[in-house]
């Protein structure tokens, strides 16, 4: 873990909702409601996954597998896509999203083939933010 100052890539900071942190990453809740969508940005200046120390990737794998388990019983996905692409974002990110049969693009990719929008109120984002929370012991 870098002991500079962490700073969150401003498309990242632009696309989504922050939810807080764990000691290792700033969890972030994507925009866009239509599928539930997380991220964990590890404070680290590594760029890709697998050049993480073991021991932080262990950990924010299993980070991941708490998301994921979140995005089954408390938001309905049925299929979890999980991925650390980085193309566009250099910054180091890890998506965990919900996929359900019949989502706004299944079974395509989000990626480039979500093209509709919606957005959480902000009730909807305190109480998501609130469950992280306990999944991932915030606070």
């Amino acid at each position: 873990m870098s002991r500079e100052v962490f700073v969150l890539h401003p498309q990242l900071a632009a696309d989504s909702h922050s939810l807080g942190e764990t000691a290792t990453a700033h969890v972030l809740l994507h925009r866009n409601a239509v599928v539930p969508w997380l991220m964990l940005v590890p404070k680290t200046e590594h760029s890709d996954f697998l050049e993480l120390p073991v021991a932080l990737r262990a950990v924010l794998i299993d980070d991941c597998a708490r998301l994921a388990r979140y995005l089954r019983t408390r938001r309905g996905a049925e299929k979890i896509n999980f991925a650390a692409i980085g193309n566009l974002v250099p910054q180091l990110h890890l998506h965990v999203v919900g996929r359900s049969l019949g989502d706004a693009c299944w079974p395509l990719p989000v990626w480039g083939h979500l093209n509709v929008t919606a957005a959480y109120s902000e009730a909807e984002v305190a109480i998501i933010r609130e469950e992280v929370h306990a999944v991932l012991a915030i606070g």
